[in-house]
């Protein structure tokens, strides 16, 4: 049966987060399988919001997103929280902080994804318009390999026997419970998972919004030409402009069945 966080309260109220410098050090109480380099640990990530209409979905949760999660449900228990509540706070705390939000808001905003959504901009997804989002990764427990944070190629999720029950216990079935959104891959990577989970019927592979670059402040190039920013004779040899116009056609014509608006 899939972790749920009853089953590790306990453990988490007991954990001294200062003492867990890395990965590797975080308590196997946590742990939920192992299968040679590759470890899965559970994270107070349970929170699912049910009428979300835009679900954004990363790789899985990293090392810092484990400890500040476990923080925030530590926070929780001592303040006696509903749990709801706690695994909403637990899940949000710093989604998408620093450089990533804004050109994520800059992408969502750029396809029209506000204006399906009946909201001025998607920055207000943070704040008063929360209840329209739902945030996620495509393995939501917090994945290493080597005592690494997992980065979604090495192993292939899709492959693995482990990650693919990850897969299928935890993204699937939150994805089961959110019919009327769209899902919002961020990478490839995560792009090809969810068609993997399509394929099995527990989502529905015509609200996949494949085609956005990844929002990472790493991947600026990208970005810039994807929302017309620069030109295509401007780009380095490191990006595929024809590529990303390819992409760009497919997530409009996906747009215009789904009855969004164009692009701008």
């Amino acid at each position: 049966m899939p972790a749920q966080f009853t089953d590790f309260a306990g453990p988490i109220a007991a954990t001294e987060l200062e003492l867990v410098t890395s990965a590797a050090l975080i308590p196997d109480a946590f742990l939920l399988a192992r299968a040679g380099r590759v470890e899965a640990r559970y994270i107070p990530f349970d929170y699912v919001n049910p009428e979300a209409r835009v679900v954004l979905v990363g790789i899985s949760p990293g090392f810092v997103q484990w400890k500040n999660a476990m923080r925030a449900a530590q926070q929780g228990l001592r303040d006696g929280l509903p749990l709801p509540e706690l695994l909403r706070a637990a899940k949000y705390t710093g989604a998408f902080s620093g450089a990533i939000r804004p050109n994520l808001v800059a992408l969502l905003d750029h396809i029209g994804l506000q204006r399906w959504l009946g909201i001025a901009s998607c920055a207000t997804l943070f704040g008063e318009h929360a209840h329209l989002m739902h945030v996620t990764g495509a393995l939501r427990q917090a994945v290493f390999v080597d005592g690494l944070n997992y980065n979604g190629a090495n192993p292939n999720m899709l492959t693995t026997p482990l990650l693919q029950q990850q897969l299928l216990d935890y993204f699937g079935q939150e994805a089961a419970q959110i019919r009327d959104a769209v899902f919002v891959p961020l990478g490839p990577k995560v792009g090809l998972a969810l068609s993997w989970l399509a394929r099995r019927g527990m989502l529905d592979e015509r609200r996949i919004l494949h085609g956005l670059p990844h929002p990472s402040g790493a991947n600026m190039e990208r970005i810039a030409y994807f929302l017309g920013r620069k030109e295509k004779s401007a780009l380095s040899s490191r990006t595929n402009g024809a590529q990303i116009d390819a992409d760009r056609l497919a997530l409009r014509e996906k747009m215009a069945a789904l009855g969004m608006a164009s692009m701008d």
